[in-house]
């Protein structure tokens, strides 16, 4: 791999004062390379190195793959850049994974707001998630912003168990906050109608595979949690747009 990679920055020169490459020769190239069971989305240049970005369906969304104009050549990684050590590869992630925040049925996730609520964020989480637990713990350090928490049962035997007592506690926010920053089980009975199946529905339908998976109110999705002052930004960013 490395000595493809090197191959290619070494071809780059060449290629990048092509205006236009043979997208059909890309295509072929990159279907032979990844094997049917895939599929390619979508084809265009990169901007950086001559390389062009070919965005592949998986069964965990929208990958990125980079190759030449001949697609003799491929990686896989992060592209950072240099000056300002930004991601690259993780921003045209974010906009290709991107969930319309209105088409996400709010109804089915339990709802927390902290100050005047103005910033927008949806969590998919497990109630068995320690990662989710790290991230309740950087959420509650945040104000004016509503959370809605869709709970999503994949991690343990007792995952929906404990998501069905949650959601049927007279305040869900208060039980899940209980559980999350506390280790203080809900309560909640067991025989109430829950969106639990409908909430795993949904997670195939984005390709949501794991807890916890954040949608902001821009579309962008991230995929595990972050710290209290990179999320406050972030929600600032997007609310600034």
């Amino acid at each position: 791999m490395i000595k493809q990679l090197l191959a290619v920055v070494f071809l780059a020169g060449g290629l990048h004062s092509a205006s236009w490459a043979n997208e059909d020769l890309i295509r072929k190239g990159v279907e032979a390379f990844i094997g049917a069971e895939l599929k390619v989305d979508a084809i265009s240049p990169a901007g950086f190195l001559g390389l062009y970005e070919v965005r592949v369906v998986t069964p965990q969304g929208i990958r990125i793959l980079y190759t030449d104009a001949q697609a003799q050549y491929f990686f896989r990684g992060n592209v950072i850049a240099a000056k300002d050590k930004s991601d690259l590869t993780e921003a045209r992630l974010r906009k290709a994974n991107a969930i319309r925040f209105d088409d996400l049925p709010l109804p089915q996730a339990l709802k927390i707001v902290r100050g005047k609520g103005t910033r927008s964020l949806a969590y998919f989480a497990d109630p068995r998630c320690q990662y989710c637990k790290r991230f309740d713990q950087e959420l509650a350090q945040l104000d004016d912003v509503t959370v809605y928490v869709f709970l999503l049962p994949i991690i343990a035997k007792d995952s929906a168990a404990v998501s069905t007592a949650v959601w049927c506690s007279p305040d869900r926010a208060k039980a899940w906050q209980d559980l999350m920053l506390k280790n203080i089980a809900p309560a909640g009975s067991a025989d109430c109608d829950t969106p639990l199946d409908k909430n795993i529905a949904l997670s195939r339908k984005y390709g949501i595979k794991g807890t916890p998976t954040l949608v902001f109110a821009d579309g962008q999705r991230v995929s595990g949690g972050m710290p209290a002052a990179r999320l406050s930004q972030l929600l600032d960013e997007v609310n600034a747009r």
